[in-house]
């Protein structure tokens, strides 16, 4: 998605193939920060204190944390530790429990020395995968906005809670993917968004990405 004009997602790649870029959420929506996730601990922190949020997004994050780990050490025991550690940052997390599966499941079987690359090309995928899913979503919702759009005289208003946005994703959003889509294809749509204490989620991150890819919104406060 767009911030100021310009295209981010919440976790990509770095250039050298061995570790990742994240935005800050914590810092939103007083500043745009991007952090550099290294290693494992890095990974279990970010996804601990909330600096990467939203199920799909957590996911990812563990792949990739995963991934990290493996450069460091490839064996069998550093794999289950490694899977154990970043399970345990948020263990009621679905997406995490099964991106975390899903790549040891594809690693187990290499040789030890092909094991982090595999997994740093699965979390990819995975990535991948994720924009793919929330892009079909925006298109599908769109023909719904559409529908409710046409014959109004006035704008589309929309009422969401929390934040399901790119934020929450590797990019485009849940509920809010059809929203931008809306928005891109000129339907005039403006979002009501709950402010969701305590946390403010969606005053502090659903109101900023709507903000900076330009869609008209107002927060409610709880």
């Amino acid at each position: 998605m767009k911030v100021d004009g310009a295209s981010y997602r919440s976790i990509r790649a770095e250039a050298d193939g061995r570790a990742v870029r994240i935005i800050d959420q914590t810092r939103l929506p007083h500043r745009f920060e991007t952090v550099r996730l290294d290693s494992l601990e890095d990974a279990a922190h970010a996804i601990r204190a909330m600096l990467v949020r939203g199920a799909p997004l957590i996911g990812a994050t563990g792949a990739y944390g995963l991934a990290l780990a493996l450069f460091r050490d490839p064996s069998d025991a550093a794999l289950e530790e490694a899977r154990l550690t970043l399970l345990a940052t948020r263990p009621t997390g679905a997406n995490l429990a099964w991106a975390l599966d899903d790549v040891a499941a594809k690693v187990r079987p290499l040789p030890p020395a092909e094991r982090a690359a595999a997994a740093f090309r699965r979390a990819g995928e995975i990535c991948d995968e994720d924009v793919a899913i929330n892009y079909a979503i925006g298109e599908h919702g769109l023909n719904l906005l559409r529908a409710a759009a046409a014959g109004k005289r006035d704008r589309l208003n929309v009422l969401t809670h929390c934040n399901a946005g790119w934020l929450a994703t590797v990019d485009w959003g849940t509920a809010l993917a059809p929203i931008y889509r809306a928005h891109d294809d000129g339907i005039e749509v403006h979002v009501w968004v709950d402010e969701t204490r305590p946390r403010n989620q969606g005053a502090h991150l659903t109101a900023w990405e709507l903000g900076r890819h330009g869609v008209p919104h107002t927060v409610i406060e709880d």
